[in-house]
C-alpha cells in the first residue's frame, strides 16, 4: 500500500489522500515468509507454492519503502524471466504507475515514482550483472544457475548497500542450491532457511497431488513436490553415475601420482567459458585430480594456469573446432596454442550421442577429487536433456547452459584414444590411499 505522489510531496490536504492498493493477498504461509525474512534467505518450495509471486512482492515492498532503491529479479535465463516474472511485475506494480514512473519492455525494467527501479535479468549471461549495486535481489531457481553468479557477482553487489538476497527454487540434486540451503539452516547469523513440501502445506489439493503421482516417476514427484535433494535430476545424463561414484567412495581426496603423466581435457570457449579437466590414467582407473574454468580470457591465460599448476603434463586434448581459422588473424587456435607451448591433440569429431555414451562407459572407472573438481562435478550431475514444454517430454539433445562446458570437455577426453596404462604398477614403498 502506498500514498499518492502528491500527498508524499505535501501538496495536498489530508482529505485528498488516497490509498494505492497492490492486488496481492498473501496466503498464510506466504505471510509467514514475509514476516520471517532476514538479510539472506533460502526458500525451498514445491511447485505451485507461489514463490515467484511472493518474491516479486517483497521486491516491490523494498522499492516503495525508500527512494532510489535498486531491486533485481534474476531468472536462470533472460527468456524465462521475461515469460514469467515480468508479467507478475507488471501486474503488481500497475496501481503504483498512477503515481508516476515508467515501464521499459525492452529492458524489462520498471521505474517507480520515487526513483526506485525493479528489473528482470537472466543468469545465462552472469557477467552482464557485474558492476551494479542492489538493495534487494531474488535468485529464482538458483539450482540451474552457474554457482559463480552468487559468489562472484551478486554477493559483492549487495555489500555496499547492505542489500538483502532471497534464493527461491525447487531442488535439483546436491548442487549449489543445496549447499546454500544447508549453510543457511545451520543457524548462520542473518540467514533464514525454510522448506515447504506439498504434503505439508495444503496449497495443492490432495486429489491434484495424487493425479500428479500417477503420471510422474517417483523421483520426479519427490523432487518437484516433496523437495527432495536426493532424487536424481530429471533428464540428467550422468547424475546417477556420479551419485554411484560418491556411494562407492570414488569421490574424495585423490592424491597426484608423481610417476604418472597428467593429461588435460579442454572445451574452448570464445564468448563462453573455457573448461579444463586434469586427469591421470592409473591402470584401468581414471583419476580426475583437478578442474579449472574461466571466461573472457585468452589462450595465454590458460597457458599460465597450466604453468602455475605445475603438473607433469603428458598430453592436452582439445575439441575438433580448435582447427578453425579466425578471420582476424588467419591463424587457428591450434596454431596459437602451439606458439604458447601447448601441443594439442585433437579429439575426433563424433555425434554428441556417441560421446555421451563414451562418458557413461568411462564414469564407473573414474575417481574425482571432491574439492578441486567440485565445480566440474556439479556440472556433470546437472548436465541434462532439453525439456519440450509443448509436448511435455525431454528432447534427445542436451540443454546448453553453464553445465555444458565441463560436460563437453569431459566428453572430449573420453572419446579420444587413451594411452595404454593397463600394465601400470604402483611404485614400491609408496603410501597410496584415498581419503574420503
Amino acid at each position: 500500500m502506498a500514498q499518492s505522489k502528491s500527498t508524499l510531496s505535501g501538496e495536498t490536504s489530508k482529505e485528498e489522500t488516497k490509498d494505492i492498493v497492490i492486488p496481492y493477498t498473501p496466503r498464510p504461509l506466504q505471510r509467514e515468509v514475509h514476516n520471517s525474512l532476514k538479510r539472506f534467505n533460502v526458500l525451498v518450495c514445491h511447485r505451485r507454492f507461489g514463490k515467484s509471486v511472493l518474491a516479486i512482492n517483497e521486491l516491490i515492498r523494498t522499492a516503495i519503502k525508500k527512494n532510489n532503491q535498486k531491486c533485481a529479479f534474476i531468472a536462470p535465463t533472460y527468456r524465462q524471466g521475461k515469460s514469467i516474472a515480468w508479467e507478475y511485475l507488471k501486474i503488481y506494480t500497475k496501481p503504483l504507475m498512477y503515481l508516476g514512473g515508467s515501464k521499459n519492455e525492452t529492458e524489462l525494467k520498471i521505474e517507480l515514482f520515487n526513483g526506485s527501479t525493479l528489473q528482470i535479468f537472466g543468469a545465462d549471461h552472469p557477467d552482464s550483472l557485474r558492476g551494479m549495486g542492489y538493495h534487494g535481489v531474488v535468485m529464482d531457481e538458483f539450482a540451474i544457475m552457474a554457482p559463480r553468479t552468487w559468489t562472484e557477482i551478486i554477493r559483492p553487489a549487495v555489500a555496499d548497500t547492505m542489500g538483502w538476497v532471497m534464493f527461491i527454487g525447487t531442488p535439483m540434486g546436491h548442487n549449489q542450491f543445496w549447499e546454500v540451503y544447508d549453510f543457511a539452516q545451520r543457524g548462520q547469523k542473518n540467514w533464514f532457511a525454510k522448506m515447504y513440501r506439498a504434503s505439508e502445506t495444503n496449497v495443492v489439493p490432495d486429489e491434484e497431488l495424487k493425479d500428479a503421482q500417477s503420471i510422474m516417476t517417483e523421483e520426479q514427484y519427490n523432487q518437484e513436490f516433496e523437495c527432495s535433494f536426493t532424487a536424481a535430476v530429471s533428464g540428467s545424463y550422468y547424475g546417477k553415475l556420479v551419485t554411484k561414484a560418491d556411494n562407492e567412495k570414488r569421490i574424495g581426496s585423490i592424491p597426484v601420482e608423481e610417476h604418472v603423466g597428467v593429461e588435460t581435457w579442454w572445451d574452448l570457449g570464445i564468448g563462453d567459458s573455457t573448461a579444463i579437466w586434469f586427469a591421470q590414467r592409473v591402470g584401468e582407473e581414471v583419476h580426475l585430480i583437478d578442474y579449472y574454468e574461466n571466461s573472457g580470457e585468452s589462450l595465454a591465460h590458460y597457458a599460465d594456469v597450466l604453468e602455475d599448476k605445475n603438473y607433469n603434463y603428458e598430453r592436452h586434448i582439445a575439441p575438433h573446432d580448435i582447427q578453425a581459422r579466425e578471420l582476424g588473424t588467419g591463424k587457428s587456435r591450434l596454431e596459437v596454442a602451439n606458439d604458447l607451448g601447448i601441443d594439442f591433440e585433437v579429439a575426433p569429431k563424433l555425434e554428441v550421442d556417441h560421446g555421451i555414451e563414451s562418458v557413461r562407459n568411462a564414469l564407473p572407472h573414474c575417481w574425482f577429487d571432491r574439492e578441486k573438481c567440485k565445480l566440474g562435478l556439479d556440472a556433470l550431475r546437472q548436465y541434462r536433456k532439453q525439456w519440450d514444454e509443448k509436448n511435455q517430454v525431454f528432447k534427445n539433445k542436451p540443454l546448453h547452459d553453464w553445465c555444458s562446458h565441463a560436460a563437453d570437455a569431459f566428453r572430449y577426453g573420453c572419446v579420444h584414444d587413451p594411452i595404454d596404462t593397463s600394465d601400470w604398477q604402483r611404485p614400491i614403498n609408496v603410501d597410496y590411499k584415498y581419503i574420503v
